[in-house]
């Protein structure tokens, strides 16, 4: 095609679909690409954090979200393995929805503001050209080309492979899988459980329509000698905690609703630009356990769409874009990410939960400051 439209983003989750919006209210003709059919069901805790909110404003989201009747949450509960419990108060209200339901209603929204979404489309290939890039793209037999003067990947871990010059990384030694399903039948309070056992964690929290998101992050070696199916997966886990056991004993699995991922990556460097600027997971990832993952991608949203903005606008260079962009993923990021890793190994020693427990009892104010390092800050964005 001849047209050169403003901005593509590759990547249609959650920070690829606020942006292209933000991008595309902005006055930007904006295309969003995926290569997975929508709604569909994605490994995810489906947590929004207390955090999220003053990010779901700034993007003008929030009442698409309260829209969809997500649970509200005040608090987390971590279930050790011998049966220790520990709650963590939220300074505010999460919320819980699935990423069926969110994904497919960003999508609409993103439309209303005049995206032109093309899903299960392939992208093959990124590559600059004078005009800014070309980028090839497979929709089942049909090759489609895109001109564009910008392009933003949100592509998670998989980014690098439609990059020039960059293959995926193949080579990285990570044995962590992640499994969810819904399930019905649950009788909780307004709580995100979090149970841990030798092997990795799980965690339950309510979404809409009285369904429970069930995910896991578990070590692949842990897991060798189970049934390799995803509920074959989450039954091993739930019999490595017996109070996981029992609280899932009488659950119904929803049909349809299990997905899986692997390999998951939780030692990737923080990346905000690698010959495009990167969102989302593809800039970042936080372990799990945090519960800030979803906040994380709107953050990133956030900070890219007024810099895409002035770089459309000619206000900045594309260097200038990345030096910037850069900077405030470093800044906003970093801290959390780094707090997030040494919870995740603190957890994952055996002994050392007992010691945060107890710890925790004497300074009931512990385990809150501990969450809360891993978390973003509001009002920086």
């Amino acid at each position: 095609m001849n047209h050169i439209q403003d901005v593509a983003v590759l990547g249609a989750g959650i920070a690829g679909s606020s942006l292209a919006k933000s991008l595309a209210d902005r006055g930007w003709e904006t295309v969003l690409i995926d290569r997975k059919q929508f709604p569909r069901h994605k490994v995810c805790g489906e947590f929004l954090s207390p955090e999220s909110q003053s990010m779901l404003n700034s993007l003008g989201l929030h009442e698409l979200v309260e829209s969809l009747q997500p649970s509200l949450i005040h608090r987390s509960r971590l279930i050790f393995s011998n049966g220790d419990a520990l709650e963590i108060p939220f300074p505010g209200i999460a919320l819980g929805v699935s990423r069926y339901s969110l994904d497919a209603a960003l999508h609409s929204s993103a439309l209303s503001s005049g995206v032109l979404v093309h899903t299960a489309t392939t992208v093959t290939s990124v590559r600059p050209d004078k005009e800014g890039y070309t980028i090839e793209a497979k929709q089942g037999a049909e090759r489609k080309i895109f001109r564009v003067r910008a392009v933003v990947s949100a592509l998670g871990a998989n980014c690098h492979s439609v990059l020039p010059g960059r293959r995926p990384n193949n080579t990285i030694k990570n044995s962590f899988i992640g499994v969810k399903s819904h399930f019905r039948g649950l009788a909780m309070e307004p709580v995100v459980e979090l149970y841990f056992f030798d092997g990795g964690y799980l965690g339950i929290s309510p979404i809409e329509g009285g369904i429970f998101n069930v995910a896991a992050l578990l070590k692949w070696n842990a897991f060798q000698n189970t049934e390799k199916t995803i509920l074959g997966l989450i039954d091993a886990a739930c019999r490595r905690n017996p109070k996981l056991y029992q609280k899932l004993a009488n659950a119904v699995p929803v049909p349809g609703t299990q997905a899986a991922v692997a390999p998951v990556d939780l030692n990737r460097k923080l990346l905000a630009w690698d010959l495009i600027p990167l969102v989302g997971d593809a800039a970042v990832m936080i372990p799990p356990l945090c519960g800030d993952g979803m906040s994380m991608a709107l953050r990133s949203a956030s900070l890219c769409a007024p810099l895409a903005d002035s770089f459309l606008r000619g206000q900045i260079s594309l260097r200038e874009w990345q030096h910037e962009y850069s900077q405030s993923i470093e800044r906003e990021f970093k801290s959390p990410l780094r707090w997030g890793r040494l919870l995740q190994w603190l957890l994952g020693v055996p002994i050392l939960p007992r010691l945060l427990l107890s710890a925790a009892q004497v300074t009931p104010g512990l385990a809150y400051g501990l969450l809360q390092a891993t978390r973003l800050k509001e009002g920086d964005s």
